[in-house]
């Protein structure tokens, strides 16, 4: 069976990370998109191509086209921006997990979602449509994380957690049980959430408190 030809949206660390996994899953990196073309590719043997001419690309190009957004950090309008563009030209956006990861039986994972090595995503987890759960980071039962949302290194959600849509939780990161993170809300490195964030909402510390909104 022949791989499947796959597009990164992202030209930075999130393309490193995918581009070292996804050939595993039967896909070939075919192209990658960035919206600044100057920015040296991080993919050998594939060069970076301008955001603007990316229609114009998928045009050219017949059969069936896989895409992925590139886009970490707590750019979860740009992905969800961007996903919905490939959604538009006819790229399909598969779920990408990693040999190392481990995902339940019965999680739920959303369009265009990556689970990144070392993840866990437990029994009746959501995982939202190009949402990220990265390196070694945890989300326990019937936890539900956002579209767009990011999941980052070593992050650990205790069970019945919700995240909304586009919120970031920082590298490390505790969220205990039955904590809402409200939408576009940023959780800094290393809190402990033992409260309810509001959407839009940075918090940090131990116990995580509001510092500003975005």
């Amino acid at each position: 069976m022949s791989a499947r030809e796959l597009v990164l949206w992202g030209a930075t660390g999130q393309a490193i990370v995918l581009g070292e996994f996804v050939e595993r899953l039967g896909f070939r990196i075919v192209a990658l998109f960035d919206n600044d073309p100057t920015i040296a590719s991080p993919l050998e043997g594939i060069a970076i191509e301008a955001g603007s001419t990316f229609e114009r690309w998928r045009s050219e190009r017949s059969g069936d086209v896989y895409g992925l957004v590139a886009v970490g950090g707590e750019h979860g309008d740009a992905r969800l921006e961007l996903a919905a563009r490939m959604i538009d030209a006819n790229v399909v956006l598969p779920v990408v997990v990693h040999p190392a990861a481990y995902v339940a039986l019965d999680a739920t994972l959303g369009e265009g979602a990556q689970i990144l090595a070392g993840a866990v995503v437990c029994a009746r987890a959501r995982i939202g449509r190009s949402a990220i759960v990265n390196t070694r980071a945890s989300v326990d039962h019937e936890s539900q994380i956002g579209d767009g949302a990011h999941i980052s290194p070593g992050a650990s959600l205790a069970g019945c957690v919700l995240v909304g849509e586009r919120a970031f939780v920082g590298t490390g990161a505790v969220v205990l049980p039955r904590i809402t993170i409200g939408a576009d809300a940023i959780v800094g490195a290393g809190a402990v959430v033992t409260h309810d964030v509001p959407a839009r909402a940075v918090v940090a510390g131990n116990p995580a408190r509001v510092r500003r909104y975005r």
